[in-house]
């Protein structure tokens, strides 16, 4: 089975969103990692020094059969279409090992 890992950059009171969405489009979990970091436009000061934009990364392993469902359901919930909410990507994924007891119907 082919398999494409979505890397979602989510803001931290979305991030539950943007998880529960995607499982309902056929995820079946998510690795979340907190993080910090600055878009285009964000960067805030005080007194001269930069402030840390909080944001979150979501991983998401998924057959590559269901990316597009679940892309389009991260993008909704994570209100993607909103400035500075975050973004999403799609990556290839080569090889996998575990799967077969995380997703049923995986073979080793």
């Amino acid at each position: 089975m082919a398999y494409k890992c979505i890397i979602a950059m989510v803001k931290p009171n979305l991030t539950d969103q943007v998880v529960n969405s995607a499982k309902k489009a056929g995820a079946t979990g998510a690795t979340i990692i907190p993080a910090s970091g600055t878009g285009a436009g964000e960067a805030k000061t005080f007194f001269g020094l930069s402030l840390d934009i909080r944001t979150e990364l979501v991983l998401f392993l998924v057959s590559d059969t269901i990316v597009e469902p679940i892309l389009s359901a991260i993008k909704e919930a994570g209100r993607f279409s909103e400035p500075g909410t975050g973004i999403a990507m799609v990556m290839p994924v080569e090889q996998t090992a575990g799967m077969e007891s995380q997703m049923p119907g995986t073979k080793p």
